[in-house]
């Protein structure tokens, strides 16, 4: 099978507000690779339809269907991206620099991210009160945009890691996205991050895949 039917057979179950969708959305992006959109509805619990269970047991976006192959967490379908389609690598080959986009990403999915998502937030209504869910986020997403620009301040050129786009700028445009148009995260106290947001609202391949884009946004 040719190049071009292998990626017309990719499916991509997404939401248009995730991030972690987001981020694989801007993989494909990048890699030029043609996909099937198909929404997820996590609103609606859609995620928790028995179809959609078969999927991805535990009910997160997004995953990735490859022919046979299902893949599901972004992580992992970032790095099954990475070497089964390998043009726009989208990890450097220098270690130490392969090792920093990881750990970038890293703080933004493990340590920001699960604080954020719509399980999270509804458990911290029903449990604390909804006037809390935006402070808790904040509080979360602000600590892991401090760390990250303690990480990347003596590391970063026009993008996270130098002047290539790699993994890192993957998973912080979503995040810095999702902090400022649904937590309304202060940026000024992070003139990093805002510098990189600035660089990325240059590139098609990430404005195509933002949440305002997809099939499934709401219309205003």
């Amino acid at each position: 099978m040719n190049q071009a039917n292998l990626e017309k057979k990719l499916k991509l179950y997404s939401y248009w507000r995730s991030s972690c969708s987001f981020r694989i959305r801007i993989a494909l992006n990048l890699k030029g690779l043609e996909y099937q959109y198909i929404p997820v509805n996590l609103a609606k619990g859609e995620q928790f339809s028995p179809e959609f269970q078969k999927l991805n047991p535990i009910g997160y976006v997004p995953v990735l269907v490859d022919g046979d192959i299902v893949i599901s967490d972004s992580f992992a379908i970032f790095m099954y991206l990475e070497e089964k389609y390998p043009q726009h690598p989208l990890l450097p080959s220098d270690l130490q620099k392969k090792a920093l986009n990881i750990q970038a990403a890293n703080i933004v999915c493990s340590s920001i991210q699960p604080f954020q998502n719509l399980a999270t937030l509804k458990y911290i209504a029903e449990k604390v009160g909804p006037d809390e869910t935006t402070p808790w986020a904040k509080r979360h997403i602000e600590k892991g945009f401090e760390a990250l620009e303690k990480l990347l301040k003596d590391q970063a050129g026009r993008y996270a890691t130098g002047d290539e786009v790699y993994m890192a700028d993957l998973f912080l445009a979503p995040q810095i996205h999702a902090a400022i148009n649904r937590f309304t995260v202060d940026m000024a106290k992070f003139s990093l991050l805002a510098r990189l947001n600035e660089a990325y609202s240059e590139i098609p391949q990430f404005q195509n895949a933002m949440p305002e884009n997809q099939p499934d946004t709401p219309s205003a």
